[in-house]
């Protein structure tokens, strides 16, 4: 495999410094359990803050070097000032709240961005400095949003990877980050983009249409001449390590004197102390719980563990004291001489105490107001090889999406979540037992290893595929392939019409067919051993009233309409009329109206809304919010969305220029040639459905997939001209 060199705020390791003693600890959990393995495996470096303050002038660092060295951890040294800047300020002070859409825990001023800056520029001269032709690079996590593009700049051919291990929110609260551009170009500098779940994509998606006018397709988009591609992978856990320690005799040991210690049965939560992590709403909760069925008195107790967390930020501070104050009330009001209803831990647990909690505990109450995916939940579910115990999850976990024999639970709504504690406590034994066979199956199938491997699986994918560039494709090439075309014992062109064989009008009535080009087309439809086809996303009326005469397939609407060469009757797919048409229509009018400079065009199956008119800005920006809305709108109809040049399209679903392309190879005779041009992302569609052997040419300057580019219309008629010489004569493009 590639070298790896992975990029994460933190190196997988607790560093302590004691009068001069260096010792250095692997760390556990999370990020650093996950990808010991592929570190391990790939060879490469690990780079990141060892977590410990350096000088410039500092005599540690040298020796700290040498220490990292052979456990191949590449230590990036940041200063006090520094840390508390780009880490304490702005990355969990202002990033960590916004990304978990809590816009009131964000302080008012922050004047930390330039810090941040210029950290993630340290992180990126790292991992230029150990790059090496071939490698991967993954970066990781909010602290390090810029890295990609960063690096980007000074290793364009590097193929980089970024995952978001914290949610990514709505585009509404991501607009509030007043460095949100910098922020999206900065992730956007990666091939793949990861995130936990799909919902995050959407966001991350809909961000990037609002803020940057960036459209995504599906799972892709094209940037600054390279394709990104945007998915979800989530995280699993080592579930077989947590599975073997659970049934560690020392482990269950622990767990039992647990359980015995009063004779309750125990709801455990564990969890960093954060406002994240719903502890304040879970307490609510269970007081409800206690106050709503009185027989409970001495019979179940919460167990609540809180590991201290970034105890230097205001907002976590008041947390503390917001929990305190509630475990304080909830005990004085129930507790009796021999039973306090809540036990409270303060402090850090090693990994075996945390075992042994989740094999003492009756129910595992896992409930985040907002949390990226949450591996509590999965490491309860592999602990319990004995089948039993009851998970309640938050539905605003990512765990949620592949969880659902979980109780889920609102948070927000403490009488329901207090009803599914009951609900827990009293469940019947084969029901657990299903619900934790379900649950364990699963976390142990969708381990942290095959987590990194499908997501290095597509970085490795975007290695492979070659960068294509924007402008016109060499002449030596061009005339290959006319030469080719030519000397076919059959040829068939599928051509588009606007913005490939006539320029875009401003009024698009007016692109009407110029005599030359009718020419053109009249001595191409009659060259031996050639077949003709425009395929175009105009009316079929249009199409008949230019080209009708002439013996040429027709396709009109993006090939929901089509006539075979030499046949006066079109034929429409088999395919529904477009649902809820009016309304749709309604809403293009809409934003026409309040777009100066668009315009509405209804097709017999289409309707499109044109832009080329508005303000190219505020064109753009209404495009955006209209796609978003449309695709909304439609989301669950036989109905799609397309983004053209400056117009968006809707149409019935299961329509593309593909189909077209996808029926004339069936009835081209053996041996045959093809040859198709086009302008847009409609056409990626006709481009994909070809054999690999066959000349899709893209005119005009935006991104394709298509092996040849030509730069104007006229580029595109100079091709179809040379195909109307003798094999001898060479092509070229102006």
């Amino acid at each position: 495999m590639s070298r790896l060199l992975i990029v994460s705020n933190r190196l997988p390791v607790t560093v302590k410094v004691e009068g001069g003693e260096i010792s250095i600890h692997a760390s556990v959990g999370g990020l650093a359990t996950g990808l010991q393995g592929v570190h391990q495996r790939s060879h490469g470096s690990w780079i990141g803050w060892p977590g410990v303050h350096s000088e410039p002038d500092d005599a540690v660092r040298a020796n700290l070097d040498q220490h990292l060295e052979p456990m191949r951890l590449a230590p990036v040294h940041l200063t006090e000032a520094e840390v508390a800047g780009f880490y304490t300020r702005f990355s969990n002070g202002v990033l960590w709240p916004l990304l978990h859409s809590m816009l009131d825990k964000i302080p008012l001023q922050s004047r930390e961005w330039s810090t941040y800056s210029r950290v993630n520029e340290r992180f990126a001269a790292a991992v230029a400095a150990r790059y090496q032709p071939g490698d991967l690079v993954w970066v990781h996590d909010y602290q390090l949003m810029l890295v990609p593009e960063m690096l980007r700049r000074l290793v364009p051919e590097a193929r980089i990877g970024f995952f978001l291990h914290i949610p990514f929110p709505s585009s509404s609260v991501f607009r509030a980050l007043p460095q949100r551009e910098e922020i999206l170009r900065g992730l956007l500098g990666a091939d793949v983009i990861g995130f936990h779940t799909a919902s995050y994509v959407r966001n991350f998606a809909a961000s990037l249409l609002r803020i940057l006018g960036q459209a995504v397709d599906v799972d892709r988009l094209w940037y600054d001449r390279r394709e990104v591609r945007i998915g979800s992978f989530p995280m699993g856990i080592d579930a077989a390590a947590f599975s073997k320690m659970a049934d560690d005799p020392a482990v269950l040991a622990e767990a039992r004197a647990l359980r015995n210690m009063d004779d309750c049965a125990v709801l455990v939560g564990i969890d960093r102390l954060d406002y994240t992590k719903g502890i304040t709403r879970r307490l609510l909760a269970f007081e409800r719980l206690l106050s709503k069925h009185p027989e409970l008195s001495e019979r179940v107790h919460l167990l609540q563990v809180a590991v201290p967390s970034r105890s230097k930020v205001a907002a976590y501070k008041k947390s503390r004291a917001r929990i305190d104050a509630l475990i304080g009330k909830i005990n004085g009001t129930f507790a009796t001489p021999r039973w306090s209803p809540v036990r409270y831990l303060h402090r850090a647990m090693t990994q075996r105490e945390v075992v042994a909690l989740y094999r003492a505990a009756d129910v595992m109450v896992v409930t985040p107001v907002r949390d990226g995916m949450n591996l509590v939940a999965k490491e309860f579910a592999a602990a319990r090889s004995d089948e039993d115990g009851v998970l309640v999850l938050s539905e605003f976990a990512g765990a949620a999406s592949e969880m659902g024999e979980a109780l889920l639970v609102n948070p927000y709504d403490i009488a329901g979540t207090a009803d599914a504690l009951h609900r827990a406590l009293s469940m019947p034994r084969e029901e657990r037992r299903l619900r934790m066979q379900s649950l364990r199956k699963r976390v142990a199938t969708h381990d942290s290893t095959r987590w990194a491997g499908t997501f290095l699986d597509a970085l490795a994918a975007a290695a492979s595929r070659p960068h294509r560039g924007v402008g016109p494709s060499p002449a030596a090439e061009v005339t290959a392939a006319a030469n080719l075309a030519r000397s076919a014992t059959h040829l068939t062109l599928l051509l588009d019409y606007d913005g490939t064989l006539v320029p875009y009008a401003l009024v698009p009535e007016s692109a009407t067919p110029d005599p030359a080009l009718l020419e053109l087309l009249r001595g191409l439809s009659r060259r031996p051993r050639t077949e003709v086809h425009v395929v175009s996303g105009r009316s079929r009326l249009s199409l008949e009233e230019w080209f009708g005469s002439l013996r040429m397939g027709l396709h009109a609407e993006h090939g929901l309409w089509s006539r075979p060469p030499g046949f006066p009757l079109w034929k429409r797919l088999p395919l529904p009329e477009l649902p809820s048409r009016e309304r749709i229509a309604a809403i293009l009018a809409d934003f026409a109206d309040r777009t100066p400079g668009a315009r509405v065009e209804q097709k017999e199956s289409v309707i499109a809304w044109h832009w080329r008119q508005a303000d190219p800005q505020f064109g753009r920006r209404q495009a955006c919010e209209l796609r978003l809305h449309l695709t909304e709108l439609l989301s669950n109809v036989g109905a799609e969305v397309v983004a053209g040049d400056h117009v968006i399209e809707v149409r019935p679903y299961g329509v593309n220029k593909g189909i077209v392309a996808s029926s004339v190879l069936g009835n081209a005779p053996p041996g045959s040639v093809f040859v198709a041009m086009g302008d847009d992302t409609t056409d990626e569609d006709l481009f994909s459905a070809l054999p690999a052997d066959a000349i899709p040419v893209h005119v005009g300057p935006h991104p394709s997939s298509a092996k040849l580019r030509a730069a104007t219309t006229e580029d595109a008629r100079q091709f179809l001209r040379s195909l109307l010489e003798s094999p001898s004569t060479s092509a070229s493009t102006k």
